[in-house]
């Protein structure tokens, strides 16, 4: 008996799929276990293998096509099996008696081809009178056609509109020739990705849900540069400021349990692991892979593995157990020269750190001025998990750390 093969959920904020790539086409045979599509989700492309034996009947999805968790993607099946009264069933009306309506809940059939961007056209008008003719007294119209001013573009004063000397005589327009240039207003609607639409759900909620305020610390950088290109010099990885930082907030973390909480619902789970997630920007918006047990991890350890899920992040090559169960995020735009900035908790974490670029700028050190090199760091946090105090504590733990390399290393 036929089959419909429905849209599966592949994460946990999964709500809708595109089939990236069909690979198998009607008519062709599939065995259990066998790729038959590959399905974009909100965080990366993931392979979907068929549960059972049969033949490809129906696609009810193109490519390149958006459908919900659940939805029917194909149908398996005998070969020349009638499955009309599937494919009728699955498209029928739903009543949704509540709301007294018909809610209609057919699947569309459109060409693998994406569907174009909306443009809209508007021209620009002139200025013109209430009844569509342009009023102006002799006087006026002889002093615009000395000025080389367009009646059309002055707003006249008298009664209905009429362009009087006055108004020509304070016409704040460029006099000279009528231009000849018409304006065009228009716009591009682009269709929204999967991981765009759970960006803004996912942080639209912890953005009113959690009651952020934010901590800002400057942090002297000579010494961490200075480590750096000694690392450097040995490690088979290079090392990035980066690494140095998700170093440092793990031995921070670890010194101040709170921040590495989380709020669920009537409790606070205070985590004793640290998993620190890592902010990578990528095509469509924004990926958050993990680096587990980051404590006791090298910072080469670390270093080689932040290179390796943002390079598959990039791809969208990213599996859920790389980016689940982080206990806090870094988010760095410091590569990009942004100064400071603060992020969004990404719930249900207490804490985000934002990471600034390093400046070069004067500061006072024994008592001179001379230059130095500073990065500015921003801690946001649930006040509901996380007080002001302990915040601004760990800051302080995490400043030493990274003006003090060695000490994490220890």
């Amino acid at each position: 008996m036929a089959e419909i093969v429905r849209m599966p959920k592949l994460s946990d904020t999964m709500t809708d799929g595109v089939i990236a790539k069909w690979h198998k086409k009607v008519g062709d045979k599939v065995k259990s276990g066998e790729l038959i599509a590959d399905i974009e989700t909100d965080k990366a492309t993931m392979e979907f293998e068929s549960f059972q034996d049969g033949v490809l009947l129906h696609i009810g999805v193109q490519e390149k096509q958006s459908i919900p968790v659940d939805g029917l993607i194909a149908v398996l099946g005998k070969e020349g099996e009638d499955i009309s009264k599937i494919l009728a069933e699955a498209a029928a009306p739903k009543i949704d008696i509540k709301k007294e309506e018909v809610v209609v809940a057919v699947t569309p059939v459109k060409t693998n081809t994406v569907t174009p961007a909306v443009v809209e056209t508007v021209k620009v008008e002139t200025i013109s009178n209430s009844n569509g003719r342009l009023k102006a007294s002799p006087l006026a119209k002889a002093l615009a056609k000395e000025k080389g001013i367009d009646l059309n573009r002055v707003s006249g004063s008298g009664d209905s509109g009429r362009i009087t000397k006055s108004d020509i005589e304070n016409y704040k327009g460029v006099a000279g020739k009528k231009s000849s240039f018409v304006g065009v207003e228009s716009y591009t609607d682009e269709p929204a990705s999967q991981m765009r639409k759970v960006i803004a759900k996912r942080l639209l909620e912890s953005k009113n849900g959690a009651p952020h305020f934010y901590l800002n610390i400057e942090v002297d950088m000579d010494s961490a540069i200075s480590s750096r290109e000694a690392i450097n010099k040995i490690s088979e990885v290079k090392v990035s400021f980066n690494d140095l930082v998700i170093k440092a907030c793990a031995a921070a973390l670890r010194k101040h349990p709170r921040v590495n909480s989380s709020w669920i619902g009537d409790k606070i789970r205070i985590n004793h692991h640290i998993h620190i997630g890592m902010a990578v920007a990528v095509e469509d918006g924004l990926l958050v892979p993990v680096i587990r047990f980051a404590d006791g991890k090298g910072i080469s350890d670390i270093a080689a593995e932040t290179k390796d899920l943002g390079k598959r992040a990039k791809e969208k090559k990213l599996q859920p157990a790389d980016w689940e169960g982080n206990t806090f995020t870094v988010s760095n735009l410091g590569m990009f020269g942004i100064e400071s900035f603060t992020s969004i908790i990404n719930s249900p974490e207490s804490c985000i750190l934002s990471v600034g670029a390093i400046r070069q700028v004067p500061v006072v050190k024994n008592g001179a001025v001379v230059p130095g090199n500073t990065m500015m760091l921003s801690l946001a946090c649930d006040h509901r998990s996380v007080d002001g105090a302990t915040g601004a504590a760990f800051l302080q733990t995490l400043k030493t750390f990274i003006e003090n390399p060695v000490m994490m290393f220890i």
